[in-house]
């Protein structure tokens, strides 16, 4: 487990300077609206990953949801839907984020897992990988594995 943070840990200043990772805030409805479109015709469900370009914790999550056994289940049974939160901190869509249970005061990352009608299947509610630097990578797999069903 030291490996493999020790690992994600060196990653983190290429993640930095990577490009955008969550698209104009402005967006999000819309984005979700398309996401759970897609997710119907699919027959996938749909993770709606709120976070900021500026969160260390998002792009770990995004470096964790790159690793091979993540990206495959990802692209198998998800279609992923990233919600910005704001540039220089938790400053927006905050609507969007409590109508999917998603207490953003909590802090981000924060996922939530909606079905291909867009009801919310889980929300995490306590911050859950708000903490992603520090977390066992294999959380990631565990989470998307226990919803992808």
């Amino acid at each position: 487990m030291r490996l493999a943070f020790a690992s994600l840990v060196s990653l983190l200043p290429l993640a930095l300077m990577a490009a955008p990772l969550y698209p104009e805030a402005s967006r999000a409805a819309a984005d979700i609206d398309a996401a759970v479109q897609q997710a119907a015709s699919e027959h996938k469900r749909v993770l709606v990953d709120f976070g900021g370009d500026w969160c260390p914790d998002c792009k770990i999550l995004d470096i964790n949801f790159k690793r091979p056994e993540n990206a495959g289940l990802l692209k198998s049974r998800y279609v992923v839907v990233r919600v910005n939160v704001g540039d220089r901190g938790i400053q927006q869509n905050f609507e969007i984020a409590e109508r999917y249970g998603i207490p953003l005061k909590k802090g981000v990352p924060a996922l939530a897992v909606l079905d291909a009608t867009g009801k919310v299947v889980y929300a995490q509610s306590n911050g859950e990988f708000e903490s992603m630097r520090s977390m066992d990578p294999k959380s990631v797999n565990d989470f998307l594995r226990r919803w992808a069903e």
